[in-house]
């Protein structure tokens, strides 16, 4: 495998990763009858994130780059409010 290969499968990788929140989102809706979003929705966004944005940097696309990286941080932000919220409901 060539490294363009490598990198192509990266960018799948990633892509499917974070299409895969969509699924994990909407099953946990469906099972709970209303929309929410699990604590996996924020670690696929990351992960799926993350590895896009490594793609991206590799293809040297500022669009791509810019989108992903402000994504990361949107993402990363709300799961810390998932476990600054578990955090706080243990200590009361």
């Amino acid at each position: 495998m060539n490294n363009e290969s490598y990198w192509l499968v990266i960018g799948f990788l990633g892509q499917g990763l974070f299409s895969a929140r969509f699924v994990v989102q909407w099953i946990k809706s469906e099972r709970e009858k209303k929309s929410v979003f699990p604590v996996a929705f924020w670690y696929f966004s990351i992960g799926g994130g993350l590895t896009l944005l490594a793609y991206a940097i590799h293809k040297q696309d500022p669009v791509f780059i810019i989108g992903q990286a402000s994504g990361l941080f949107i993402y990363l932000r709300n799961l810390y409010f998932v476990v600054y919220e578990k955090n706080a409901a243990l200590q009361t």
